[in-house]
């Protein structure tokens, strides 16, 4: 990454609703202190918005929020962005579908991730947003793209917007910023429901027509 970083003031309305989404993440108690953060690719250009490293969440203005090219490169912004910039290049790069992300340690999500196991799909709730399984992705370092290819090679031909990194957390994407938060608030849910219904006993798989049945509804009818 370029280490000159400037505020020119570019695309301040996407930067405050990037700014304004990261306030999910602490209602539904996905993050702790600075951890986590919410990206968002601009439209019809080569650039993405993303929280600044290490920004606290109380604090978060759309100054907090960093314009990066798709190499991961800061070009608007003071804040240097998030360590896993990166890896939100190497998804937005590679998978033009993809128009936000978010990045979240959420404890029952994550505790799956430490267990590299995937959440099953037991819960009409899961078949409505994931379309199956919530899947495990490799373990990889921070710091490049490594996240990111994981990420990619993972959901490839999967139905799920989110994939649990082995032993780091969860990673959800999606055709927008706001979609992308909601999968990671859901999947902090059901990984907290499948959890509790393992201490009951063993949880009962839905089965595979059913899943797509409910998926196609929630996905084309459900809502206005």
């Amino acid at each position: 990454m370029t280490s000159t970083l400037t505020e020119r003031g570019t695309l301040r309305e996407q930067r405050e609703h990037v700014a304004r989404l990261h306030s999910y993440l602490t209602r539904y108690e996905l993050v702790t202190w600075t951890s986590g953060n919410v990206s968002e690719r601009v439209p019809g250009e080569d650039l993405f918005v993303i929280k600044g490293s290490g920004v606290e969440y109380d604090e978060l203005t759309w100054e907090g929020i960093t314009v990066c090219d798709l190499d991961g490169n800061p070009v608007d912004g003071v804040k240097r962005p998030s360590s896993d910039t990166d890896a939100h290049a190497y998804v937005y790069r590679n998978v033009p579908q993809v128009n936000g992300q978010v990045h979240t340690h959420s404890p029952y999500a994550t505790a799956w991730a430490a267990r590299a196991e995937e959440i099953p799909c037991v819960l009409t709730a899961m078949a409505d947003e994931f379309g199956g399984p919530i899947p495990v992705g490799p373990f990889a370092l921070i710091g490049d793209d490594s996240i990111g290819r994981g990420i990619v090679e993972t959901l490839s031909g999967s139905r799920s917007p989110a994939v649990l990194m082995r032993n780091h957390g969860v990673f959800t994407i999606g055709p927008s910023a706001k979609a992308a938060v909601k999968a990671a608030v859901m999947t902090e849910d059901v990984a907290r429901t499948v959890h509790l219904s393992r201490q009951l006993g063993e949880p009962l798989p839905i089965d595979r027509a059913d899943v797509d049945s409910l998926y196609a509804r929630y996905q084309n009818v459900y809502g206005q």
